[in-house]
């Protein structure tokens, strides 16, 4: 029989915060009282949570996760929110989710735009976040490519993209073992890893996005508040127009690129 208070106990002993919601969740995820105790310790070993019940909420939807898939973090909800702002003043035909993980970014986004037709693409270098972003875009006919950066994505999208998301690792190499166990020892070190100043592949991407990106479509860099100077200043290097988004609920800081609108769109 399970003794709750015991899994409670374990769980806060292990350092989980929150320690009587994981419980329940727990053993609603088990099938049995012996694939409890085995998610109890993979638990307690510091395996994430979302890893163990094979999904996270996020925008209020389940994302599947799986091991060695990157867990989506509720702060990049603000990447989602000024997407549906930047909908509301410009038509969204085309989404892209870049170094998509799970693909919690684009399918949140294309969920919330409601029925309009979009064309959602997503695009990831790990072959095991493909396959899970494949899944969870299946609902809504995403399409998934494993590549590195734009190299992945089919070149008829160049020119055509109205929102291109892009989390890009922006953690510094140097402070990736300051990380808690659960990201440093169970997430893909390249979804972690942002290279030397942690701008590594945000400066790649926005080197190169206007080129891809419709007249008046916009890249949206989840970035650390420390970053907000260099950031703008890649931005404005890769001949967009900078701005920077702030939300102190998130904590949370978005880097956003326009391409300048041409008088035929």
């Amino acid at each position: 029989m399970t003794d709750t208070a015991e899994i409670i106990r374990q769980l806060r002993a292990a350092g989980c915060v929150f320690a009587e919601e994981e419980a329940q969740l727990l053993i609603e995820a088990a099938a049995s009282d012996e694939e409890l105790a085995g998610l109890l310790a993979r638990r307690i070993a510091g395996s994430p949570l979302e890893h163990l019940l094979g999904w996270v909420r996020f925008r209020g939807i389940r994302i599947g996760v799986r091991d060695g898939v990157f867990v989506p973090r509720q702060r990049s909800a603000l990447l989602v929110e000024e997407a549906l702002a930047l909908a509301a003043a410009h038509p969204v035909r085309t989404v892209v989710d870049l170094c998509c993980g799970s693909g919690a970014l684009g399918l949140a986004l294309v969920n919330e735009l409601g029925p309009r037709p979009v064309d959602l693409v997503a695009a990831d270098i790990d072959p095991v976040a493909v396959a899970c972003a494949r899944d969870n875009l299946a609902a809504v006919g995403g399409r998934v490519h494993q590549g590195d950066l734009f190299g992945a994505l089919p070149e008829d999208l160049r020119g055509r993209i109205d929102i291109l998301l892009a989390n890009t690792p922006y953690v510094p190499t140097g402070l990736i073992a300051r990380l808690p166990p659960e990201a440093r020892d169970h997430e893909p070190q390249a979804a972690l890893d942002g290279g030397p100043d942690g701008l590594a592949l945000a400066r790649r991407t926005a080197a190169t996005a206007a080129g891809w990106l419709a007249p008046g479509g916009s890249l949206l860099i989840e970035i650390g508040v420390d970053q907000v100077p260099a950031a703008r200043e890649l931005l404005t290097a890769g001949g967009l127009t900078a701005r920077i988004v702030r939300s102190s609920e998130l904590d949370a800081t978005v880097a956003v690129g326009r391409r300048p609108a041409t008088s035929g769109r």
